[in-house]
């Protein structure tokens, strides 16, 4: 038993690199990345990926030093998450980006080295020019510095599967955005994870309405090369454009937040899909009569819960057959709940944050979230950070802002739906106030009233959720991964007298 030992034979650091490479070689001739008019095959991406890294070795980029990318999810943002290791040294700017990253850099200290840039510009190069045509001091065209790499650079493998991957900033939703780090070894398991758990086939056909830089597109860029897929880049959440790529590139799957299977729903005039096509929603509880509407129209819904700490989903709603024999409206309701971990975490649970005892598997009480596993992150940039609480007090009573929320959406007139804490009241403490945006482009014959709105609330929730203001907007404030931003939110409804 003392020779049963790891030896470098059978401790190879986890890493999703490795995927790129499998990729190149079982599906060499099959396409990876399509964008508009431009198409790679597996091998042709990888060898993009090989040129990019020596590149930016020969740019002095190092192990465990930072490479920034701010862009959409086109070809070079995926490219980029297998060419770059971990004082950022450079930046890589999408044009429609770049004068968010110039005023960034102007707010650095005066002696401070600022980082060299590289543009992200599809349209001006691939039009055959390859000049900068900016007064800025770009370094070259993303493809400028792909093409003075070499394809048959020797890839630089981590030391240890502990050595720093990424560095994710969180969408900033309680308005504290966190620097999380997670390792090569966690985001090998969060991938593979995540095939395991949506059962994702071999060359499965994935269409990016998820934007790559919330969470890593939760692990799906190194789980498309895993399983040989391809790749369908979308610039911006555009519902009529996705229904047109589902049918042209006959799209399997695709992921996005509640606010995307919301936009999807409300499309008139459009047939249900020729064929099911499988998403994942994730980053804020859906309400049921969204999930009814997605599914009619021909999606198959998964619902998950992760974080950015976790590098994607690690709670899922575990789907079982009989329910397929439900009515929708009752499928929609089981599948808006989830709560069962995935194989990747060893413990999940949600606990009472003033005992820390584990509180009943009803479906209804409230907590906090603590999660065990080996996809977790290695820690925050800067130390550490709190929590913040996700119900509201009133009375006494915990109401849970997602089932309030539910109820709001299943309004005829509603389109968007999020309710807070307002300014304390004397007496109940913290009231409950919801905001709303409405249907538009003629799907209204009437506008309903704040009054209205209450008393449809009040006939199908318990008079203590029932929320005590209305406040109607044109559209209610989302990060740039469409989750609403509460903590606007919070700071009108305490202001309010």
């Amino acid at each position: 038993m003392e020779l049963l030992l790891p030896n470098p034979v059978n401790s190879t650091p986890l890493t999703t690199l490795g995927f790129l490479e499998r990729a190149a070689t079982a599906y060499s001739d099959s396409p990876s990345v399509v964008y508009n008019n431009i198409s790679y095959t597996w091998s042709q991406t990888h060898r993009r990926c090989l040129q990019m890294a020596s590149s930016l070795t020969s740019l002095g980029v190092q192990r465990s030093q930072v490479v920034s990318v701010v862009a959409p999810n086109v070809p070079s943002m995926y490219e980029l998450q297998f060419t770059v290791p971990l004082e950022s040294k450079l930046v890589f700017v999408d044009h429609q980006s770049s004068s968010v990253v110039l005023e960034a850099i102007s707010l650095l200290p005066r002696n401070t080295k600022p980082p060299q840039l590289v543009l992200i510009d599809y349209e001006i190069y691939s039009s055959g020019s390859k000049s900068l045509s900016t007064n800025v001091d770009f370094l070259d065209h993303y493809e400028g510095v792909l093409e003075d790499g070499d394809p048959k650079f020797k890839w630089v493998r981590p030391r240890s599967e502990w050595d720093p991957m990424l560095l994710n900033y969180t969408s900033g939703t309680t308005s504290c955005p966190k620097g999380v780090c997670l390792s090569h070894r966690a985001i090998f398991i969060n991938t593979m994870n995540t095939l395991v758990d949506w059962s994702v086939p071999n060359q499965a056909v994935y269409l990016w309405t998820l934007p790559s830089f919330h969470t890593n597109g939760w692990s799906f860029p190194w789980g498309m090369a895993a399983v040989g897929g391809t790749n369908i880049c979308l610039r911006k959440v555009d519902p009529s454009l996705i229904y047109s790529l589902i049918k042209e590139h006959k799209v399997t799957h695709m992921c996005g937040a509640p606010v995307v299977l919301n936009m999807l729903s409300n499309l008139t005039d459009l047939e249900p899909l020729d064929s099911p096509v499988q998403i994942i929603t994730a980053g804020s509880p859906p309400s049921p009569p969204v999930l009814a509407k997605t599914e009619a129209m021909g999606f198959v819904v998964g619902h998950g819960y992760g974080l950015t700490e976790t590098g994607g989903i690690v709670v899922s709603c575990a789907w079982k057959k009989e329910w397929n024999e439900l009515p929708l409206a009752e499928r929609a309701r089981l599948n808006s709940r989830q709560g069962v971990k995935s194989v990747a975490l060893t413990e999940v649970d949600v606990l009472d944050p003033e005992t820390g005892e584990s509180v009943k598997r009803d479906g209804t009480t409230v907590g906090e979230v603590v999660l065990r596993g080996g996809c977790l992150m290695l820690g925050w940039l800067f130390g550490n950070h709190g929590s913040i609480q996700g119900y509201i007090i009133s009375g006494g009573e915990n109401i849970s802002s997602p089932e309030v929320e539910s109820v709001l959406y299943s309004h005829p007139a509603v389109d968007e739906a999020a309710v807070v804490a307002a300014k304390p009241d004397k007496f109940w403490g913290e009231t409950p106030c919801a905001f709303v945006s409405l249907k538009k482009n003629g799907e209204l014959t009437r506008i309903p009233s704040e009054k209205e709105i209450i008393e449809y609330c009040r006939d199908k929730l318990p008079h203590y959720m029932v929320p005590k203001t209305v406040v109607f907007k044109d559209e209610l404030p989302k990060t740039s991964t469409g989750k609403v931003q509460k903590f606007i939110l919070r700071r009108i409804a305490k202001a309010m007298s």
